[in-house]
């Protein structure tokens, strides 16, 4: 099973984002929400990180990770580097978050390995082409 971790400057934002995915996949898969600065201000947490990777990869095979801007992406990849072997089972993916985590988190309901739930997360930046 594949989990989806999704990692926010601000914690009400991951955690709606984390909602809306559960829903979407009617619970079927752990979706965590990592968002703020230690202290509670916008911005990222490494250990908070950390900690939402392990508890995913103690109940799944493969973990998701949505970072929203860029230096959610430099924290996650920090997270990995302090996780060790452990980094092997996460993918972290250039997609749009809310849009990613909802459609990966159908994906992975149905049993898609992760490289399959990576590829349908990064294609949903295109649900939002407006049609001419």
């Amino acid at each position: 099973m594949v989990g989806i971790l999704i990692v926010s400057h601000s914690e009400k934002a991951a955690l709606g984002i984390a909602e809306i995915a559960s829903q979407m996949c009617g619970n079927a898969v752990p979706v965590a929400a990592v968002g703020g600065a230690e202290g509670g201000g916008l911005g990222t947490s490494v250990p908070a990180i950390i900690e939402a990777l392990q508890m995913l990869l103690e109940q799944c095979d493969d973990v998701l990770l949505l970072p929203d801007l860029g230096s959610a992406v430099l924290s996650a990849g920090a997270a990995l580097e302090l996780i060790g072997d452990a980094a092997a089972r996460v993918t972290v993916v250039d997609a749009p978050v809310l849009e990613g985590a909802m459609v990966g988190a159908v994906e992975a309901s149905i049993g898609s390995p992760v490289s399959r739930v990576a590829a349908v997360a990064r294609e949903a930046r295109n649900l939002k082409k407006l049609h001419e």
